[in-house]
């Protein structure tokens, strides 16, 4: 079930994309939408990354990816 919810909130990140034809902003959701693909994908930059639009960031020491 947990993976349904991931992938409903992904899907809704990667519709909003190809929309818009940018990242998705959180305003681009209503409120009800943006906090349900905040509590199954985390903070917004997470989700973002989650759904592969948007590359993690490198750590500020050592240069490694976080895992």
């Amino acid at each position: 079930m947990n993976g349904e919810k991931k992938e409903w909130a992904v899907e809704r990140l990667k519709e909003k994309s190809r929309e818009t034809g940018r990242l998705p902003k959180k305003e681009d959701f209503d409120p009800v939408t943006l906090s349900r693909i905040k509590a199954f994908l985390g903070p917004w930059p997470r989700a973002l990354e989650a759904a592969g639009l948007k590359e993690r960031k490198t750590a500020a020491r050592g240069g490694k990816k976080r895992k």
